[in-house]
C-alpha cells in the first residue's frame, strides 16, 4: 500500500483507535495516514518473522526490514528496523490496531551499573499481582527494577515474552539478564497512553528518560492468560535527535 501511494488502501488497513510508536513520538490513525505521505518507499526487504498469540482474536507479528527511501524529500536511514504490529481480529474483519519501529543499531540508552535504590542483602518484598490496569501494572514493573527487585520484575514476564530494542530482541531470560545489575532508581516515567485490545489484553505507551540520556517511547502488551495478567512484549524507541532549526 505505502510503496503504491494508495493511502486510502493503507487507512482502511488501520483500526480506528490505531496507534504508532516512532521516534518523534506516538500518533493516532490521523497523524499516522497524514505522515506517511511524506515517505517515498522504492524497496523494502522483510526478514526474521516471527508470531507471538495474544488470545483468540489478537496476535503480535515481529520482523526487521531494510528500505530504500527518501522522507521529505531526504534520503532515511536504510535500517535495518525492528518492528512490531499487533492485528486484533473485529467483527470478523482482522486489522491493525498497534505498530512501532525501532531503528536497529542505535544501542537503547543504559543507565550506570551500580547499586539499587535498596541493598542487595535487604529483604525484597513480594510483587503485588497484576491485574486489568495495564498503567498501573508497568509502573510495578519499574518499581521492582528501581529497587533491584529482579525476581519480582521477572514475575510480570510471560514466559514467551519478548522484548526488542534498539541492540536486539530478547526472550524472558535475556531481558531479566540484561537489567540486573543496572540501577534504575532515577527513572522518570510519563506520558501514559492505554489501549485496549479486548477484555483481555490491552497495550500501555510512555516516556522513559534517565539522567543524562535521551527520552525513549516504549510500549508494553499484557494479557489475561488463566486468570494472570503477563508482560508479552515490550518495546523501546530511542527518540530521534531534535531538528536544528
Amino acid at each position: 500500500m505505502i510503496k503504491k501511494k494508495d493511502w486510502d488502501g493503507f487507512a482502511k488497513m488501520l483500526a480506528g483507535d490505531y496507534i504508532e510508536v516512532l521516534d518523534d513520538g506516538v500518533h493516532d490513525k490521523a497523524k499516522s495516514v497524514e505522515g506517511v505521505k511524506d515517505f517515498d518507499l522504492s524497496d523494502i526487504t522483510y526478514t526474521d518473522w516471527k508470531m507471538l498469540p495474544i488470545d483468540k482474536d489478537a496476535v503480535i507479528i515481529t520482523y526487521s526490514v531494510t528500505v530504500k527511501a527518501n522522507f521529505k524529500g531526504q534520503p532515511a536511514p536504510p535500517g535495518p528496523y525492528r518492528e512490531a504490529s499487533v492485528y486484533v481480529n473485529r467483527n470478523g474483519e482482522w486489522i491493525t490496531v498497534f505498530y512501532q519501529e525501532t531503528l536497529a543499531g542505535k544501542p537503547m540508552a543504559q543507565p550506570t551499573p551500580g547499586k539499587s535504590a535498596k541493598s542487595s542483602t535487604s529483604p525484597m518484598a513480594k510483587p503485588a499481582d497484576a491485574g486489568s490496569d495495564v498503567t498501573a501494572n508497568e509502573k510495578m514493573v519499574w518499581d521492582a527494577l528501581k529497587s533491584g527487585n529482579y525476581d519480582a520484575f521477572a514475575s510480570y514476564l510471560a514466559s514467551d515474552s519478548m522484548e526488542i530494542e534498539a541492540d536486539g530482541v530478547y526472550d524472558k531470560a535475556g531481558s531479566v539478564k540484561s537489567v540486573s545489575g543496572m540501577n534504575f532508581s532515577k527513572t522518570e516515567l510519563g506520558d501514559w497512553r492505554t489501549l485496549k485490545l479486548d477484555d483481555d489484553a490491552s497495550i500501555v505507551t510512555y516516556t522513559v528518560k534517565l539522567p543524562g540520556l535521551p527520552t525513549e517511547y516504549h510500549s508494553t502488551i499484557w494479557a489475561n492468560r488463566n486468570g494472570k495478567w503477563q508482560a508479552l512484549l515490550h518495546q523501546g524507541t530511542p527518540a530521534a535527535p531534535a531538528e536544528k532549526k
